[in-house]
């Protein structure tokens, strides 16, 4: 099998220690889909098989998945709509420089927020109280790096606004009100989900991939998010936090290109009209449609072939997704590049070489 080659060729060079892939293509009864997997959950010491419900920390695939798709539900219930002032909806009291930051700026990245900022050196790993509406203060009080509207600039800062908005809204944190509205409708509740401490833990943690020896709370993460920040964040963030098995991803993505093509069930809390507007590039020289990405001309980590309009999104550890509506493929690559250290990037030129092998060999010349 082409894709099995493809992942063992990834795990032998080094690319990742682990990976889970898949391939949908076609529609109705033409439709087809194809699993595959490599390596070990973890090289440092006792690990397992990658397997087909292996979790994998999905990290920025949050984003899109779960924090953009729980906006979209809130328009949907007419709670919110893309030109809607944050500072009219927060709680927060909201400095004049971002006054105009609107839902559709923070979802396409254009809000004028820092990309990122190592917050979390400011409080200890054991856990701090409010660390999470501390977070979110600082993010608010920080000066803009640029006029609001005026670029894009790819925020986690801006998602995690979002994270703690959706809370604020609807009263229910995110991980709750994704699991109510998307997972359990489409019965992906023990296939995609958030782990704050306090969950009742279900799974072994070596059905989790691991991920780095983290510098800040100097140990191996196995079955705790990476990303510093949502850890402070009780574990549950709108920026990272999202687990999840390839099979997971695959039926959440399918459910996507599905609703967006119209006419078929997808059992999304999300219309066919709201979904096709969010997946709109926003600004005609950026990539960003609200809280999707599209293939960058010239080099782009979806590789040569996917088509303009695609849709997808990179998450740090070394997930990625991408949906191509006009050859109604979905491509999925789910890794743990980052164990045991995310020094290792061979993953960028990976992903491109990945894309393209997998389309030349569905779609021939």
């Amino acid at each position: 099998m082409h894709l099995d080659m493809l992942c063992h060729q990834g795990v032998q060079k080094k690319i990742f220690p682990g990976v889970a892939a898949a391939i949908v293509s076609g529609h109705g009864g033409r439709r087809f889909s194809v699993i595959s997997t490599a390596g070990q959950t973890r090289v440092d010491g006792p690990g397992t098989g990658i397997e087909p419900d292996t979790f994998f920390d999905l990290a920025s695939l949050t984003k899109p998945l779960a924090t953009t798709l729980s906006i979209l539900t809130l328009m949907e219930e007419d709670a919110l709509t893309p030109d809607d002032r944050y500072a009219d909806l927060s709680a927060s009291t909201i400095p004049p420089d971002k006054q105009n930051i609107t839902i559709a700026h923070l979802l396409s990245h254009s809000s004028g927020l820092a990309p990122y900022k190592p917050y979390f050196k400011h409080f200890s790993p054991d856990g701090a109280q409010n660390a999470g509406k501390q977070l979110v203060q600082r993010i608010v009080q920080a000066p803009l790096e640029y006029a609001t509207g005026t670029d894009c600039r790819y925020s986690d800062l801006g998602f995690i606004l979002l994270g703690d908005l959706i809370k604020q809204i609807s009263g229910r944190p995110l991980n709750y009100f994704f699991k109510k509205k998307i997972t359990e409708p489409l019965g992906l509740s023990r296939d995609l989900f958030f782990l704050p401490p306090d969950v009742e833990k279900t799974f072994g943690q070596n059905q989790f991939a691991a991920t780095e020896r983290c510098g800040w709370r100097m140990r191996i993460l196995q079955g705790e998010v990476h990303d510093e920040h949502c850890f402070l964040m009780g574990g549950v963030a709108g920026h990272a936090g999202l687990f999840g098995t390839i099979g997971g991803v695959l039926h959440l993505c399918t459910s996507i290109l599905d609703s967006w093509q119209g006419g078929r069930k997808s059992n999304l809390p999300i219309s066919d009209t709201t979904l096709r507007m969010a997946l709109q590039r926003q600004y005609p020289t950026r990539t960003w449609c609200l809280g999707f990405d599209t293939p960058s001309t010239g080099y782009s980590s979806a590789g040569c072939y996917l088509a303009r309009q695609s849709i997808g999104h990179l998450g740090y550890t070394g997930t990625s997704f991408w949906i191509d509506p006009a050859k109604e493929t979905i491509l999925i690559l789910l890794t743990n590049r980052v164990h045991p250290s995310r020094e290792n990037k061979k993953i960028r030129e990976f992903r491109p070489w990945f894309h393209d092998r997998v389309m030349e060999f569905l779609f021939p010349l």
